[in-house]
């Protein structure tokens, strides 16, 4: 306010500037108000811009539509024309125009919100969709009006569209494989069946989208196992496999291999599950056929085969048989003795295939067919260097064994140092590799077979007692074919099928007096002796009715049952019997002309010792030879020049020892009768010479002082005394 004088404002003047005042005021607020809503109206401009989304206001009374810039630009007008419902009904497809219409009717009809979407066509021939959705409000009791957004949502349409085409094109592709696919959500259910699965189940795409799908579609027995493996399968996440049997539209089943790969997002999401089935029916009818033909080709072994099956009825046999059925399921060690070819390892394979190891290993090991050298390395293996030619690393039969079972046929046979490590393992359940001090456990049951007299054996020291002991838990005794006559009718018959179907004959009758011949024969080789005869028998029958000549059965005396001597334990035996047979004949007087070793000599010609007196080479036990007291026969064994021959009316000789070599081991029999008096002078006959051996001779009478006295001493000419 200005004066033209200057003076104090009075209460009217200070009234008129506040009122001045406050206008200002309501005016830089209204400017700022202004402003803000121009820049807000600008912001929405922009982003109805960038979104492609345009607001609307309709008034339903008097039918004012009020459209933005963004709008008029969706439908393609001029912000100069007035917008009406006409001019949109004149920019939209012609069939979209009713449905349109029924919805906007039902709208206002109702007062119900506005979502639909229409298309429109732009004066350049392009097409436009559009998404509408408004809200419906009362101003008034009977004025309405709808507030809404307009969406050109043409890009996102077209790109829907590609998908969709995408869509159709891979389940073009999908339906072209001659596969069947089908596509899982990530708990399993069903979005997607490809063409060749519709066919075969003949449902429709719905269908097969259903609950019901699996039950209409699996076998009833695969369901619940199907399901059940399908769930822990899918929880993990991981590709998987069942195999399954799918109903045909024709109502027959088909076996199916279904595998199972998920679908992951770049987050680690799992998005979808691709299930794809081969059918394996034909495979399944040919495994189950394979099954079945070797199910019979193993009967057909079992009964063509004397190692599968055991052949008679006989009450021996039948007492064998419930001794194998007892022991099979325990793990004892059985011994199995029995003459040769009597079916030791038969018996084996029976309580092996009647144990539950029957699934694992069955190991035979033929003691006497190995090296004595070898058999410790053939049994227990051995490391790389363990020997000359040990390469690598070997493992032996036991390790082979593990789980299983284990035959040691011939176990008379094994040498000492072999017998000791077996009952290590037959103890311990432990053994060690040659050439290695780490000790291998090991899980395996022992069965042993021999046709020695192991009880013999181990009375004349071959044979360990405690071994015999560990192996003879649960003793089964075979009987020889000689007792069993009744089995030989069963027994022909049998092999004879055998080797006629192998020869590619008919044999249909059987000759009486040939049956009769069979019974009638000891059969010393037993059953093995008996599959030869019948096998040579078919290869000479030339007509359908088998028959032996009876040259084949020589009715010899029968051997006798017991355990197999060695040659040179038989020769042992004789040249025993020879000497106490002398011996006895001349009173125990060993040297003279009327003495043992003359009479042994006439009963060896070719040997014809000179003179006492004479003799080239002498040898007399020395009398400091060193003198150990052991049990009630006195022994004295030296080592004599190889020039010289053995008395053989008190001298035994047990084994020549090269001069470069260990001593071999030497087996002491007592000679009862002889005095050592007589043995002294006789040790000064002459022997004749061998070159580069020296001969170990023993000599021992009978004392009353319950010992035994031991001397051994060995001479050589220009070398030193060696025990």
């Amino acid at each position: 306010m200005y004066f033209a004088q200057s003076r104090s404002p009075s209460t009217s003047d200070r009234q008129l500037i506040e009122a001045a005042g406050h206008i200002a005021v309501i005016a830089i607020e209204r400017t700022r108000a202004a402003e803000a809503l121009r820049r807000s109206e600008a912001y929405l401009a922009e982003a109805q811009r960038l979104s492609r989304t345009g607001s609307f206001g309709w008034n339903v009374a008097t039918g004012e539509l009020v459209w933005p810039e963004e709008t008029f630009r969706i439908v393609g007008y001029d912000r100069e024309t007035k917008p009406t419902l006409d001019l949109l009904f004149q920019r939209m497809q012609p069939e979209d125009v009713p449905f349109v219409r029924e919805i906007i009717n039902r709208a206002t009809r109702e007062g119900t919100d506005l979502d639909f979407d229409h298309r429109l066509t732009m004066p350049d021939g392009l097409v436009k969709y559009v998404h509408v959705v408004a809200h419906a409000r009362r101003d008034t009791p009977s004025n309405r009006e709808f507030v809404g957004a307009v969406s050109d949502v043409t890009a996102t349409k077209q790109a829907a569209e590609r998908h969709e085409g995408d869509q159709r094109q891979i389940r073009r592709i999908i339906d072209a494989i001659p596969q069947h696919i089908v596509v899982l959500g990530p708990e399993g259910e069903t979005l997607y069946a490809n063409q060749v699965v519709l066919d075969y189940t003949g449902l429709t795409l719905e269908e097969s989208q259903g609950e019901a799908f699996r039950v209409r579609v699996f076998h009833p027995d695969d369901v619940a196992r199907v399901r059940d493996e399908r769930r822990k399968a899918l929880a993990h996440g991981a590709p998987f496999a069942l195999e399954q049997r799918a109903r045909r539209h024709d109502g027959q089943y088909r076996w199916f291999m279904i595998r199972y790969n998920p679908l992951w997002d770049e987050q680690g999401h799992l998005l979808r599950w691709y299930a794809t089935g081969t059918d394996i029916d034909d495979h399944k009818h040919a495994e189950e056929r394979m099954h079945n033909e070797n199910l019979a080709l193993r009967e057909e072994i079992d009964r063509t085969s004397m190692f599968e099956e055991i052949v008679g009825s006989s009450e021996a046999l039948r007492t064998v048989l419930r001794h194998v059925a007892h022991v099979a399921p325990t793990e004892a060690t059985v011994l199995i003795l029995g003459e040769t070819g009597t079916g030791k390892e038969l018996i084996a394979r029976a309580i092996h295939k009647r144990s539950h190891r029957a699934t694992r290993a069955f190991i035979r090991v033929n003691c006497a067919a190995i090296p004595p050298a070898l058999i410790a390395s053939e049994l227990f293996g051995h490391e790389k260097g363990a020997f000359t030619g040990a390469l690598q690393r070997r493992l032996g039969r036991f390790e082979a064994a593990h789980g299983g079972t284990i035959f040691l046929d011939e176990i008379g046979d094994l040498p000492a140092e072999t017998q000791i490590a077996l009952l290590r393992v037959l103890q311990e359940r432990e053994f060690e590799r040659i050439g290695s001090n780490q000790p291998i456990a090991v899980d395996v049951r022992v069965l042993a077979a021999t046709n020695r007299d192991l009880q013999a054996d181990v009375a004349a020291g071959t044979f360990r007692q405690d071994l015999w002991y560990r192996l003879n838990v649960f003793p089964i005794q075979l009987p020889a074919l000689r007792e069993r006559v009744e089995d030989i009718p069963l027994l022909v018959e049998y092999l004879i099928e055998r080797y006629a179907t192998r020869a590619g004959k008919k044999i249909r009758t059987i000759s009486k007096q040939t049956l009769a011949l069979f019974q009638a024969y000891d059969w010393p080789g037993n059953i093995r002796e008996l599959q030869n005869v019948i096998e040579r028998a078919v290869i000479l029958c030339a007509s359908d009715t088998f028959a032996v000549e009876e040259s084949w059965l020589q009715r010899e005396a029968p051997l006798r049952a017991g355990p197999a001597v060695s040659l040179v334990a038989a020769r042992a035996e004789h040249e025993r019997a020879l000497i106490e047979a002398a011996l006895s004949e001349c009173r125990g007087r060993v040297s003279g002309p009327a003495a043992a070793d003359a009479r042994i000599e006439n009963q060896s010609p070719g040997h014809s010792p000179p003179a006492i007196q004479n003799a080239p080479g002498r040898l007399t036990p020395p009398a400091q030879a060193s003198r150990r007291w052991e049990t009630s026969s006195a022994v004295c064994s030296w080592r004599m020049p190889a020039d010289v021959h053995p008395l053989r009316s008190g001298v035994r000789h047990v084994g020549s020892v090269c001069p470069t070599a260990a001593p071999a081991p030497r087996t002491i029999v007592p000679i009862m009768g002889a005095d050592p008096s007589a043995i002294a002078d006789l040790s000064a006959l002459p022997f004749p010479r061998s070159a580069n051996t020296s001969t170990v001779y023993e000599w021992s009478h009978s004392c009353t002082s319950s010992c035994r006295q031991r001397s051994q001493t060995a001479q050589r000419p220009g070398k030193r005394q060696r025990r």
